[in-house]
């Protein structure tokens, strides 16, 4: 009698274990905590489960369009050669031409009214001068030439000088030929220099 006991209370424990390994977990379908899976075992010694997890990357990707700032300065600032605005035509300008450092100086007087020459003027291409100023109220301002490469070329011993005001802005400019700019910066101005300053 005590044996069969025994045997009655196994049985219980042995069924009370099958039901709770079969019965579902909080999670609906999910098995207990006691229970085992084979895909909850480890791996085996010295190899990495798979991860799942996805590739992180760094680097920051490259953007797919550009704006404005990607195309830096405006390119037409940066061009000296651009079509200069027209000014008033009006000027009142001293020029001296000297064709050596020894020599006596050739003056002329120069004045403008709305791009013609006025009847003081005594300059021998007055009519030129005035169209030109007319044309490019900035021409006798010369541009920043430190740094830049100069062909070495001499193109003689004459000197220039400017002074005075172009649509009320104040002038003073000084030329020579001692090298390509500076015949360059002569050559832009030749018809307001005179015919005696012309370089070739």
């Amino acid at each position: 009698m005590r044996l069969r006991r025994i045997s009655e209370a196994a049985l219980a424990c042995a069924a009370a274990a099958v039901l709770a390994a079969c019965a579902p977990g909080p999670g609906g379908g999910t098995p207990s905590p006691g229970a085992t899976s084979p895909s909850a075992t480890s791996p085996a010694s010295g190899s990495q489960a798979p991860s799942t997890a996805p590739a992180t990357n760094d680097a920051t990707p490259p953007p797919t369009t550009m704006g404005p700032e990607d195309l830096g300065p405006n390119p037409s600032s940066s061009y000296p050669e651009a079509v200069p605005t027209p000014g008033a035509g009006n000027a009142e300008l001293s020029i001296q031409v000297k064709a050596t450092a020894d020599a006596a100086p050739q003056n002329f007087t120069l004045v403008c009214r709305d791009g013609s020459p006025a009847p003081e003027s005594k300059h021998p291409t007055a009519e030129a001068a005035c169209a030109a100023l007319k044309k490019n109220p900035a021409l006798l301002e010369r541009p920043v030439t430190t740094g830049k490469l100069c062909t070495q070329q001499y193109g003689g011993p004459q000197t220039a000088t400017v002074t005075g005001a172009v649509d009320g802005k104040a002038v003073e400019s000084s030329y020579s030929l001692t090298d390509g700019c500076q015949i360059s910066a002569w050559n832009a101005v030749k018809d307001i220099l005179g015919s005696a300053g012309g370089a070739s």
